[in-house]
């Protein structure tokens, strides 16, 4: 269990009495965020424990390597995105006020500590969510009532209330007290369920083969030159599928990727994607190109002879230049320098292999991690290109709503630091049932078909997250 004391005269209640006397002069809400290093609890334990209290509003995220875990249960302040193109400023400008009047204790332990803003965007901001989706909106944001973040082997526990003009400042300590008496401890392991698969469906793949060659059809008589596709694919199983559970089997499964989950209410968007859209650390930035793929061999020599197939593919090479060049466009206009590796070399997960070009830069230290999503989401490799007349031809051809998939879903932290992926590789989870994704990027050489296979080897990581025999 882990256990932080407190007492009405230690440094804590001044800073929480200051908080509330914040909230009085300026009436309105204050952050009170006491930050304290706890003993080493696996994150994904502390979500799973917290699942009876804070279901429904519960967040995890775990780095390509591992060594940065976070855990957030329940919602102390709530940023809704809104569904203009501005929603992106609208939400770094709603974090930045409540940061520049919170009150802050405790210990600062670096990135991704302290109180965080967890959560992540829809994919089109113009499409009006639906039966799907409706649970997120545009987007969804909030800093959490409680959050555990894992930073190398060092663990951080952090307490968030939001303080109003009138609260006594007593009662609040004591429920704070009560929260520090109530927090998920220790679990050694994590229960796995064995939901029994019944329907395995497919939506409309002979219809999305029919928009596949539309696309074609339509680079070839105007200016697009590559527009990203997604389909669907359903699973229902015989109980409620157990997030936790397949969030284990992610992490075991696909490792060297980001593991992720964001619930609403009774829904839950999770997955295990190779593609970071943005990290910043301080003043650097880091970001991913990542553009055409191929399968995995069956043994050592084949997997090499598809990956070497893969770097010499005209159309694979292509289609990752176009994502190199609007994202190194995009960051020029934020940093001071910027690094871009002139050939892309072969990421391999267990599933699929990929064209890869890390980019890093130098910015200001006030550029915010979503001045740097604003300008790159959507890229080349999840909209087309030119990305913004692409997204318009998905609007109104894709049968799919996106919703949160192939978006940015992250965290920002209250140094400047934060990290955003790309929710590709992901699944949304509705009692039941499972909404699988995946998506290709068509260009006009395209081959309805062929697209549809590579779409399939692209459900594989979540299939096999599920429980599902390949």
């Amino acid at each position: 269990m882990i256990v932080l004391t407190v007492s009405y005269e230690t440094e804590e209640y001044d800073e929480l009495l200051a908080a509330v006397q914040k909230a009085n002069k300026l009436r309105r809400n204050i952050l009170f965020s006491l930050t304290e290093r706890v003993g080493r609890t696996d994150p994904l334990s502390f979500y799973y424990r917290g699942q009876a209290q804070f279901s429904g509003a519960r967040f995890f995220w775990q780095n390509e390597t591992g060594n940065q875990i976070i855990a957030g249960l329940g919602q102390a302040v709530k940023i809704d995105a809104d569904k203009e193109g501005s929603r992106v400023k609208n939400v770094r400008n709603r974090w930045r006020e409540i940061l520049d009047t919170a009150v802050l204790s405790g210990v600062s332990g670096g990135e991704g500590t302290g109180p965080l803003l967890l959560g992540g965007f829809s994919f089109d901001p113009k499409t009006k969510p639906s039966g799907l989706w409706h649970r997120f909106g545009a987007g969804l944001f909030y800093i959490p009532a409680l959050s555990l973040t894992d930073f190398h082997g060092q663990t951080y526990l952090t307490i968030n209330l939001a303080c109003s003009a009138g609260d006594d400042p007593e009662k609040l300590m004591d429920r704070l007290q009560e929260m520090k008496k109530n927090i998920p401890g220790k679990l050694g392991t994590i229960p796995i369920s064995r939901e029994r698969l019944i329907e395995k469906k497919e939506k409309e793949p002979d219809e999305w083969k029919r928009t596949v060659q539309r696309a074609v059809y339509r680079m070839t008589a105007s200016d697009l030159d590559k527009i990203v596709l997604a389909r669907a694919l359903e699973l229902v199983f015989d109980d409620p599928i157990n997030s936790e559970s397949v969030m284990g089997r992610l992490r075991e499964q696909q490792k060297g990727n980001f593991i992720f989950s964001l619930e609403s209410s009774g829904d839950c968007f999770l997955g295990a994607t190779p593609e970071r859209l943005v990290r910043k650390r301080g003043n650097e930035l880091f970001s991913t190109c990542l553009a055409g793929s191929i399968i995995r061999g069956k043994d050592e020599a084949s997997d090499k002879l598809l990956g070497d197939e893969l770097l010499k593919d005209p159309k694979n090479r292509l289609e990752h230049q176009y994502v190199v060049s609007a994202i190194k466009e995009a960051l020029e206009r934020l940093c001071k320098s910027l690094s871009v590796p002139d050939e892309p070399i072969v990421m391999k997960n267990k599933h699929i292999q990929h064209l890869y070009t890390p980019v890093q830069g130098t910015c200001d230290p006030d550029v915010s991690v979503f001045d740097v999503i604003d300008r790159l989401h959507p890229t080349p490799a999840l909209g087309g290109v030119p990305t913004d007349k692409a997204v318009i031809w998905i609007r109104e051809n894709e049968k799919l709503e996106r919703g949160l998939y192939a978006s940015p879903i992250g965290w920002a932290d209250a140094f400047g630091n934060g990290e955003f992926a790309v929710g590709i590789r992901s699944a949304l989870i509705h009692g039941k049932k499972a909404t699988l994704f995946a998506g290709c990027g068509v260009l006009q050489d395209s081959i309805p078909e062929k697209e549809y296979e590579e779409t399939a080897v692209k459900f594989r990581p979540m299939l096999s997250a599920f429980g599902v025999k390949l």
